[in-house]
């Protein structure tokens, strides 16, 4: 099985890892974002923005192989602080909503102690199915 690395235009180089691979048969694997831009700064120091620009970053790589947000199938995410998250459900629901729709595939929330990146709250990785027809040449 060959693979294609997907990087969004315009994003700041990845080191060490990919946000994106792209195997023949459409499966995309979007490596963990985190509320960063695709120039590798924090604008939003709070959970919620953080965790929006970690789904428009999804988005992006989703995007950049030909898929859209209806094509993600799974996503998992790591949190630093549950409680945060459990006391802004609603706004946690509205911001995904609002950068992914109503699109709402398997998912699963693990709390950790702590991301690599020592600014960041939330790191959300998915897995997208995208079709032949989609796909990039």
């Amino acid at each position: 099985m060959s693979h294609q690395i997907i990087h969004p235009e315009g994003w700041k180089p990845a080191k060490g890892y990919a946000n994106g691979v792209l195997c023949d048969n459409g499966t995309l694997y979007v490596g963990g974002q985190i509320g960063w831009t695709a120039d590798q700064v924090f604008e939003a120091h709070d959970f919620i923005g953080q965790m929006r620009q970690a789904l428009i970053n999804i988005r992006a790589v989703v995007e950049a192989a030909g898929g859209q947000a209806g094509d993600i199938t799974r996503l998992t995410w790591y949190v630093t602080d549950k409680a945060e998250y459990l006391a802004h459900q609603a706004e946690v629901g509205a911001a995904y909503r609002e950068v992914l729709g109503r699109n709402f595939p398997a998912m699963t929330m693990v709390v950790v102690a702590g991301l690599v990146e020592d600014a960041a709250r939330v790191e959300i990785e998915a897995t997208a199915v995208i079709s032949a027809q989609a796909r990039p040449a």
